[in-house]
């Protein structure tokens, strides 16, 4: 099935990543949104944490990934 009709769910967890990563989020939202006129950026970055992680989820066949059973072996 596409992924566009496939239906989705919010699920919040706990997800280990590098400082780097989340430091680089961070500064590219900033950088994506600019100053608004008192100087002050008006970005949620942990949306923006959120929807990074969900896009690399989705173009890097997670789903593929669950669905492969020798990938839960530690």
């Amino acid at each position: 099935m596409p992924e566009a009709t496939k239906e989705t769910i919010a699920v919040h967890a706990v997800v280990e990543m590098t400082t780097d990563s989340l430091q680089a989020i961070v500064r590219n939202a900033k950088a994506m949104a600019g100053r608004d006129q008192n100087g002050r950026y008006r970005v949620d970055t942990a949306d923006k944490v959120g929807e990074m992680i969900s896009r690399f989820l989705r173009q890097h066949d997670f789903e593929g990934f669950v669905e492969n059973i020798d990938n839960y072996k530690a």
